[in-house]
């Protein structure tokens, strides 16, 4: 699994030809960096003098960011396997009009399951721009460009992931999944940029 490679295992994977992992795994791993900041940013506060009054809120952060990280890392590993589906789709034989048939089902529907999984990523990274905010605002000052980094680590995943959903809706001929998934990839577009400078007009260095 992509996820039980060292870092300079997955950097020469990822530099390699091979087309896994690629860009969706790449913003899953952008995710789950950004849950690992706001984590830390938060442990540095708790116990700390002068921040008693946040501390259990700084706990909850810290423990619902720890599961948004485990999840992004095995989303490293789901986007590849979605990728990966794909291309098992387009190989399926086609001799007979029934093997065709199936063929052309099962590209689509991986080609769903590629373009659902990145946006699952996508909205689970925006959901932390709201933990960022946060540990900028009341976390431990001396580290405050952590948590600003968390942010830009957050909207580079959630852009990034966006993406790959929007190249592979390209392939998908059902128009109600396309419309519908067009209109939650908008939806996050247009908010993100604008929370991210939100927060980092907090950061006072």
């Amino acid at each position: 699994m992509l996820q039980d490679l060292n870092l300079k295992e997955f950097l020469e994977k990822t530099a390699s030809k091979s087309p896994v992992p690629g860009g969706g795994s790449v913003a899953a791993l952008s995710a789950s960096l950004s849950a690992s900041l706001i984590e830390m940013v938060g442990n540095l506060t708790i116990g700390k003098k002068g921040y008693e009054d946040v501390e259990d809120e700084m706990k909850e952060i810290v423990s619902i960011c720890f599961k948004y990280r485990e999840k992004f890392v095995n989303d490293i590993d789901r986007d590849s396997d979605a990728f990966n589906k794909v291309m098992a789709a387009f190989k399926l034989p086609k001799d007979t009009e029934e093997e065709k048939a199936a063929r052309k089902k099962a590209i689509q529907e991986s080609f769903k399951t590629a373009a659902l999984v990145p946006l699952e990523v996508a909205e689970d990274a925006f959901k932390l721009l709201e933990f960022a905010a946060k540990v900028v605002e009341k976390g431990n000052k001396n580290a405050v460009t952590d948590g600003a980094v968390a942010a830009m680590m957050a909207r580079t995943a959630v852009l990034s992931a966006l993406y790959n959903v929007k190249i592979n809706l390209g392939s998908i001929k059902d128009e109600e999944f396309v419309s519908k998934v067009s209109k939650q990839v908008e939806s996050l577009e247009s908010q993100v940029n604008n929370i991210e400078n939100e927060i980092l007009s907090k950061v006072e260095l």
